[in-house]
């Protein structure tokens, strides 16, 4: 869930008795390690912290000028300037100096997105005794993360919201629901398996631990609580009866990922070849992002959602716990 929230969410869910998350992609050293404080000195209820771990990509200046092109008319529109984007990447993958950071504090969970680090990183992360999760959008994925060392695989359906942990293959239809690549991994792999993906009542969780989930992760759900950073403008949109459909979008980013169909999807179309790597397409949104957001709009705003926004409400993070833990009485 980064963008949409910080260390108060995590810590909310955590004193109800969930495992709490904190993105870490998007946060620099000097925040990342701001946040770790506040989190040892908010809860002693384990933490998970949550890592990109994708290859850094190489620029290409005609993929740029292409993406720049088709943007554009809208930088006309909005009378900014082209020389105005940023170079270089706001999202950065684990490395060593990161694990430098973190390793003081000696977190129980560790989570990964997009595959796995280095076998060296990773060897150094289950030094401190820490557990280690990744998501799955295939079975292939899933078996490959067993056969790589991790504890437990997080299978991440095609409802999910935000990025799609996608690693072995580019193709989305590859990709399938919870329910069915539940059933299919759990039937492969000896590790747990953790549901992810349209879950948003306690009949949601009971389903996926009766097709052999031993745990969910849920995240659309949170993005209305007191607790989340999520944009005033976006939690409407998420809270209203007439919301807008989903849809797998590259625009945003460069990768995959599910949230409600805007201005931008609707004109460029959800998957654009002209994107340039992940995640090197945020820097030319990010003008046309701030310049309209500063007047209510969401036209090229990256709106993450998940399929099942019915556990959707203006509440505490403790209360949406409580009401999916109901799947455990």
């Amino acid at each position: 869930m980064a963008g949409v929230q910080d260390s108060r969410l995590a810590i909310a869910v955590a004193k109800a008795g969930g495992i709490g998350s904190l993105p870490c992609a998007m946060l620099s050293n000097e925040k990342l390690h701001s946040e770790l404080v506040t989190l040892q000195l908010a809860t002693a209820k384990p933490i998970n912290l949550n890592f990109f771990c994708h290859e850094p990509p190489t620029v290409d200046e005609n993929v740029e000028q292409q993406w720049r092109k088709l943007l554009e008319p809208y930088y006309k529109k909005y009378q900014l300037s082209l020389s105005s984007i940023k170079e270089g990447a706001a999202r950065i993958p684990f490395s060593e100096q990161i694990a430098e950071l973190i390793e003081p504090f000696n977190p129980p969970l560790i989570s990964f997105h997009f595959g796995l680090p280095s076998q060296e990183l990773l060897e150094r992360v289950k030094s401190w005794g820490s557990k280690i999760i990744s998501s799955a959008t295939t079975l292939e994925e899933a078996e490959w993360l067993e056969a790589n060392g991790v504890d437990a695989v997080i299978a991440q359906g095609v409802e999910a919201g935000g990025h799609r942990g996608m690693f072995l293959t580019e193709d989305l239809d590859t990709q399938s629901s919870t329910e069915s690549l539940l059933q299919e991994i759990v039937a492969r792999v000896k590790i747990p398996v953790i549901a992810a993906g349209g879950i948003a009542s306690a009949e949601d969780v009971r389903t996926c631990m009766r097709l052999g989930a031993s745990a969910v992760q849920v995240g659309t759900s949170y993005l209305c609580c007191r607790e989340a950073t999520t944009t005033k403008a976006h939690r409407s949109l998420l809270l209203q009866r007439d919301s807008p459909e989903t849809a797998i979008t590259n625009l945003f980013t460069g990768r995959p990922a599910r949230g409600l169909i805007n201005r931008l999807m609707e004109e460029l179309g959800p998957m654009n070849s002209t994107v340039p790597q992940f995640p090197l397409a945020a820097n030319a949104i990010a003008p046309l992002r701030k310049t309209t957001s500063i007047i209510g709009s969401s036209d090229f705003v990256p709106l993450w959602s998940g399929t099942n926004r019915a556990g959707c409400r203006s509440c505490s993070a403790a209360d949406i716990t409580a009401e999916l833990a109901q799947a455990f009485d």
